[in-house]
């Protein structure tokens, strides 16, 4: 695993705008960076990535199994009691799943560990699964790049079968808060997917879905049979219309069986069950969040997003914190590991699993230990 510098190519804000990728600069600052690219073995890839991924994601399956069927454990996740039985139906029903993936530390070097798992919202989606390869193909085609460069990167065509599994007898619409430019490229490139499916695939703000008679409703008033909704479960657990969903008939994506594996909560117990796995770090609940953060470890929320609310401080004392909004539910302790420094950038492999199949990989840059939503998205290749 190595950084390479590399011309970026001529109008490559308009070729990723094409995309739909319109957030590509933040606030006057570069958030996709095609300045460089990180480059990996096939080893690397398939045995230090791919495999772990598989591991981690069949890991993240058996504790929903354990979860469901415990009230101790849906608690200690902070899911709301009334909505238990949404959350065990969604999953002893079976309800289909996209997408979900694992943040990890890795330096070139195994094993990879494992510090999120993000299985609700599907950030840097439509980067890793678009925006990248198409980077690929365009260096590949401009000589730029050997011809024998590839990508880990089966994510789009992944998603295609993905949607596969729901049937396309009615339309699936698909939400996003508006104002937001980067869900709405997200949402855009998944109803293209699930379109190369035969599905009708359509876009509501979610502020326009409404309630009718206990069921959701288009602007048409048309019952809305299937919803993707960029819009994490534990918020819809807290907000008036969030009481409709058990009795509404909808089929929600992602299934309401996420909101176990998409809060950090999920990290100790992946820990708890798997104590010792070395694509694991140790992880607990914080039974005294109040106190300073332990040199050496990790302070995360529950439902922290983009690095919000986090603290570490190292072993070596150094605290970094990043403020947020995120300060009403429980907290883990995590132990620390630094993430591997490229250059002048602290570097963090993201992870996809689509459908139940490890799919590709997106790497992440900040200048400091903790990446967030503003650090640098950065293409890769795959070349021996």
């Amino acid at each position: 695993m190595k950084k390479i510098s590399i011309n970026e190519r001529p109008d490559w804000q308009g070729i990723v705008e094409s995309e739909g990728f319109d957030f590509h600069t933040i606030d006057g600052e570069r958030y996709w960076d095609e300045r460089g690219y990180y480059q990996f073995s096939e080893r690397q890839i398939s045995d230090d990535l791919e495999a772990p991924t598989q591991d981690v994601h069949a890991m993240c399956l058996d504790a929903v199994e354990r979860v469901v069927a415990s009230e101790e454990l849906l608690t200690r996740l902070a899911i709301p009691p009334a909505f238990f039985d949404l959350v065990r139906d969604s999953w002893r029903e079976g309800h289909p799943h996209l997408y979900g993936r694992f943040d990890f530390i890795y330096d070139g070097n195994g094993p990879a560990k494992c510090i999120e798992a993000n299985y609700d919202t599907p950030t840097s989606l439509l980067e890793a699964g678009s925006v990248q390869l198409l980077w690929l193909e365009h260096q590949v085609a401009a000589g730029v790049l050997p011809a024998a460069a590839t990508q880990f990167n089966t994510i789009a065509e992944d998603l295609v079968r993905a949607f596969d599994a729901f049937p396309n007898d009615a339309p699936f619409h698909f939400s996003a808060m508006s104002g937001s430019r980067e869900d709405r490229g997200t949402t855009d490139f998944l109803r293209r997917m699930a379109a190369h499916s035969g599905i009708d695939a359509r876009h509501i703000d979610i502020e326009d879905i409404g309630l009718r008679d206990g069921q959701f409703v288009d602007l048409d008033g048309q019952w809305i049979q299937r919803l993707f909704k960029l819009h994490a479960w534990e918020h819809i657990f807290h907000e008036p219309f969030g009481k409709a969903v058990p009795g509404c008939d909808t089929q929600f994506v992602e299934p309401a069986w996420k909101s176990i594996i998409s809060n950090k909560g999920i990290l100790a117990l992946l820990w708890e069950f798997n104590q010792g796995h070395p694509n694991l770090l140790p992880a607990f609940v914080d039974r005294e969040p109040q106190r300073p953060v332990p040199a050496g470890w990790v302070r995360k929320p529950y439902f922290s997003r983009e690095g919000a609310n986090i603290e570490l401080r190292t072993p070596q004392g150094e605290f970094v914190a990043e403020d947020g909004p995120y300060t009403d539910a429980p907290y883990i302790l995590q132990e620390f590991v630094p993430l591997p420094r490229f250059d002048d950038s602290y570097t963090l492999v993201g992870s996809w699993v689509i459908g139940d199949v490890a799919a590709g990989i997106g790497i992440r840059e900040d200048d400091s230990l903790i990446t967030k939503d503003t650090s640098r998205f950065l293409p890769h290749v795959v070349l021996d």
